[in-house]
């Protein structure tokens, strides 16, 4: 066995003709990126989303639009329905509703925030800052220079970049180096530390200079194309990696449940389940304290990076009273999540806890497809 600089382990193995041998290498979590293949789409399920104007519209799991404007773009899982690269099963696509010049301040983006854990080995606002590389796959109508920026989460600091797409209608292969920041604030807890953001279309006043770090906080490249600047135009990206070091390397592909636990980290969805009227999901359970409250708790799926914000959807969904006769009978009076006369505690890191009244029950029924509660502790 030999460990290398860079952490990686070599598996020394001799073959059995001879006495040569070959070594297999076991890396870790060289992605920093989450989702980075647009496979974990637990919110949408693959249908279109517009994103609301100034602030974070997810699309696909960890991977969110900001629009300064509303109604300019739409966006979903394998829009369009184009052949993915090779390797690759989705994608993420986003298509210009209408020809809108963005203004002086205007920011369109497409972009994923990281933890301060996930990377403060970069050692970035030191001067031992290490290199990055992204990279990534991507599709576009359009061709010419594209723009995004790495940038600190509080907007101490960015380096813009630009790529290339020569071709219209093809998945061309992208990858940027980008030496260490050695300015700026970056967090190294369960905060936000590093923004990834691509340009889809921002003004002047957001777009800098490509290829040097600086202290003003920009979204693109000045220059770029501006895909909500023409109607109907395209952008599709999959494949997208950041790693240390200088070069880019082969996709880091995990097993798909490992990405869905750490997606889940952020953002958790329970729904109801089975065929309609037969079954439920039963997220929360207890029991009851005298003749008409109850103390009720659920543990999540996967501990959230920090307290997370509860919504949930029609309260007849959610909500049944259990009869001591087997039936379950829908609620039509109950405010779960929002009273704060009903709640007890909201979060602790493992799951939640409150008090409610009147019922012995919380869960999803199966009356419905669209019960649904959403779990977000997103950056």
């Amino acid at each position: 066995m030999t460990i290398t600089l860079d952490g990686t382990i070599g598996i020394t193995t001799p073959t059995t003709n001879s006495t040569a041998e070959y070594v297999t290498s076991v890396t870790g979590f060289k992605n920093r990126i989450i989702n980075g293949n647009m496979a974990i789409d637990q919110r949408n399920a693959g249908a279109s989303v517009t994103p609301a104007s100034t602030s974070n519209t997810f699309i696909v799991d960890r991977w969110s639009i900001y629009p300064s404007q509303a109604s300019k773009l739409t966006a979903q899982q394998n829009a369009g329905s184009v052949t993915p690269p090779t390797g690759y099963n989705n994608y993420l696509g986003v298509t210009s509703s209408s020809a809108y010049a963005p203004l002086t301040s205007d920011i369109f983006i497409l972009r994923q925030n990281i933890e301060g854990f996930n990377t403060n080995d970069l050692g970035w606002g030191t001067a031992n800052a290490q290199s990055v590389t992204l990279s990534f796959k991507v599709y576009s109508n359009l061709t010419g220079t594209f723009g995004g920026a790495i940038g600190s989460a509080n907007n101490s600091a960015s380096y813009p970049f630009t790529y290339s797409i020569p071709v219209a209608n093809t998945w061309t292969t992208i990858s940027i180096s980008i030496i260490g920041a050695t300015i700026g604030s970056w967090a190294t807890t369960n905060l936000s530390s590093l923004e990834v953001r691509l340009g889809l279309g921002c003004g002047t006043a957001v777009s800098g200079t490509a290829g040097s770090w600086s202290t003003t906080a920009y979204f693109s490249a000045t220059g770029a194309v501006s895909v909500v600047g023409t109607s109907g135009a395209t952008f599709y990206i999959t494949g997208v990696q950041l790693e240390k070091g200088s070069t880019a390397t082969s996709f880091d592909y995990r097993p798909y449940g490992t990405e869905l636990a750490l997606c889940q980290r952020y953002f958790e969805l329970i729904t109801s389940i089975g065929a309609s009227g037969s079954s439920y999901v039963n997220f929360m359970a207890g029991a009851m304290n005298g003749v008409s409250q109850g103390t009720f708790s659920g543990n999540y799926i996967v501990p959230k990076r920090a307290i997370p914000t509860i919504t949930y959807s029609a309260l007849t969904d959610l909500c049944i009273l259990y009869n001591g006769t087997g039936n379950a009978t829908v609620l039509t009076a109950f405010a779960v999540f929002t009273s704060t006369t009903q709640i007890l505690e909201l979060q602790c890191s493992i799951g939640i806890s409150i008090t409610i009244y009147q019922a012995v029950y919380l869960g999803s029924y199966g009356n419905t497809t669209t019960a649904k509660i959403n779990i977000s502790a997103e950056l």
